[in-house]
């Protein structure tokens, strides 16, 4: 949610006069318009209003969420508005909207703007202080309050992206640890093959090296391994899977990398 913290950070937060839709949707397209890095001579009111036009950015809970879009690079950006009294926007619930959180989206940012405005939806769901704004008596209440809440959804997801990194990096280790270490790779030759297996017969090797198609052809327990899914070592290679895919009936194929280190002439 970086651009709604820098929204209000930068002093992007208002209390609009008129609790009107349409003139607090102009109140706030010219506040972003006002922006330095604005991209001029394009009509942001205009897209704003076309898009409410298409479909009622209300999304409840007392919050409004309309937004344009710009072809080209840029920054995304945020301005917000506050009404005491509450704006009839037509929302789901039917409850009077009183935060107006409008964004400027470049086409770069599409992706940004739509897992920003995700996780501003779960944080208003979860945490009933989001909806309460009606109830503050001054804007630099308003300012404070979504302040800390919103930096405390922040702060709440840097954990859950923590262990999705040591996640990544535990997977990462464990494909290292197939390989060989790191001062043998100058020593290695790699031979990538492919290998179908068809029950009833022996498997089919496919590569450029028809001395290592003929090696691996000949051990007649490479079926098995290839089923198992894991790293194995067969005629003096050590073969790691890479994909397999399936065909009918129960026949497969393996994408395989075979590694021989020039030093030695088997791998056990």
């Amino acid at each position: 949610m970086k651009s709604i913290l820098t929204a209000l950070q930068e002093g992007r937060l208002i209390e609009l006069p008129d609790a009107h839709r349409d003139k607090s949707l102009q109140y706030l397209a010219s506040l972003i318009e006002a922006i330095p890095d604005f991209a001029s001579g394009f009509d942001f009111a205009g897209a704003v209003f076309a898009r409410e036009r298409a479909a009622n950015t209300a999304i409840g809970a007392g919050w409004a969420c309309p937004h344009g879009r710009v072809s080209g690079e840029g920054e995304l950006s945020c301005a917000l508005g506050w009404s005491p009294a509450g704006i009839d926007w037509g929302a789901p619930d039917g409850r009077p909207v009183h935060i107006v959180c409008m964004h400027y989206i470049p086409d770069s940012e599409k992706n940004t703007y739509l897992k920003e405005i995700s996780t501003l939806a779960k944080v208003i769901q979860r945490d009933e202080r989001m909806q309460q704004f009606g109830a503050e008596k001054d804007l630099g209440g308003v300012r404070q309050r979504m302040l800390d809440l919103l930096t405390a959804a922040v702060e709440a997801a840097i954990p859950d992206a923590k262990a999705r990194m040591i996640q990544l990096e535990a997977k990462q280790a464990a494909v290292a640890a197939q390989l060989p270490s790191p001062d043998l790779l100058s020593s290695m030759q790699l031979v990538p093959l492919s290998v179908v297996v068809v029950p009833g017969i022996r498997p089919v090797v496919l590569c450029q090296d028809r001395n290592l198609s003929a090696e691996i052809e000949a051990a007649g327990d490479i079926a098995a391994h290839l089923a198992a899914k894991a790293p194995f070592d067969q005629a003096g290679y050590r073969i790691l899977i890479h994909s397999v895919t399936p065909f009918q009936p129960d026949r497969f194929l393996y994408e395989c990398l075979a590694i021989r280190l020039k030093s030695q002439q088997n791998v056990r």
